[in-house]
């Protein structure tokens, strides 16, 4: 197990070598294997990549994101945002079916709507974090009950077999109508978000509540 100042280390050389983000302007601070990220960062993006990039570094024990999105200052205005956002999403293949509104106020966007599975709210929330001006999400996409699943907890219980291999050994699954509940201890943060994502991309499932704990 690595030392807190080893694990500082190697998550800031992590971000340095990640040309997505500018590690000049986020300080690493590790107590107890918990890492903490603070300082500014240009977009969501941005944001949500230095997480990504933390996460997949071994041996923390959670991540504690203490970030600021400041955007350009010539990004566009909420509503340019807004009709934008409103256009990309129309050009989702998962999407094409279904209707999403769109509420941006200073660059937060909020999504809602109703989709048929799980992978579609996901794929909304991706795209949209991905675009310029957005300085936060909130999700509030709906996945409908009446397409849930017979045996979802054993099309759950496959999916990690495949997906997340090494982490489903420890991993306990309960299925409440499309609602799935991940217990049990994993290795690591990488490996508790890669369980919770093949939980999600299995169809019938509405939600994932993730009670996973690291090692």
């Amino acid at each position: 197990m690595k030392s807190d100042a080893a694990l500082k280390q190697d998550v800031e050389q992590a971000l340095f070598w990640n040309p997505a983000i500018d590690a000049r302007r986020i300080d690493v601070d590790v107590r107890d294997r918990v890492v903490t990220l603070r300082g500014t960062v240009d977009s969501w993006a941005q944001k949500l990549e230095a997480q990504k990039t933390a996460l997949h570094v071994e041996d923390a024990r959670a991540l504690v994101l203490e970030l600021n999105v400041t955007p350009p200052a010539n990004a566009c205005a909420d509503q340019e945002l807004a009709i934008a956002i409103t256009f990309a999403l129309g050009w989702q293949e998962a999407l094409r079916d279904h209707r999403i509104r769109v509420e941006v106020d200073h660059g937060c966007v909020t999504l809602d709507g109703e989709v048929d599975h799980a992978y579609q709210s996901r794929a909304a929330e991706k795209m949209v974090s991905r675009m310029i001006g957005v300085v936060g999400v909130a999700n509030r996409i709906r996945v409908r009950t009446d397409h849930t699943v017979p045996d979802v907890g054993i099309r759950i219980a496959e999916a990690l077999a495949r997906r997340a291999q090494r982490e489903s050994a420890g991993i306990s699954i309960a299925a409440d109508d499309g609602v799935i509940t991940l217990t049990g201890k994993v290795a690591s943060l990488a490996e508790r978000r890669a369980a919770c994502g093949a939980a999600a991309s299995v169809r019938g499932v509405r939600e994932v509540v993730d009670r996973l704990t690291v090692a």
